[in-house]
């Protein structure tokens, strides 16, 4: 499998700010979910700068509102399981069934059960 190119990653991570179940975080709970596609702090950055220019997000000092499209993601149909031997992307814990979530810009995962939901804001 190939390393998503520089542009694969910003449109993975629009989609998942644009799917976040939260209207409003702190700036450091968006960068949290950013960096299960990207720890490079420059392309965070670009990641944050391009959501707000497509009005996906506003910021405001340290909180950020997400612009409700009336995306979420679905799990019966968005979150894939696989089992194997998997390194949470968020946690770093190894876990035997990985949860992927399928997005139209690609696939990000995998995660264990609750970090996939911690990512989505389902918690």
């Amino acid at each position: 499998m190939t390393e998503p190119t520089r542009d694969e990653r910003v449109e993975l991570a629009l989609d998942l700010l644009a799917h976040l179940e939260a209207d409003e975080l702190s700036l450091a709970e968006v960068v949290d979910r950013i960096e299960t596609v990207t720890t490079d702090p420059t392309l965070t950055r670009d990641i944050l700068d391009t959501a707000e220019l497509r009005g996906i997000i506003e910021r405001d000092g340290g909180r950020v509102r997400h612009n409700r499209g009336g995306t979420f993601v679905r799990f019966e149909s968005q979150v894939v399981q696989r089992e194997g031997d998997f390194d949470c992307r968020r946690c770093g814990a190894s876990i035997s069934t990985g949860h992927f979530v399928t997005f139209e810009s690609g696939e990000l995962g995998p995660f264990g059960s609750s970090c996939i939901r911690k990512v989505l804001g389902r918690e």
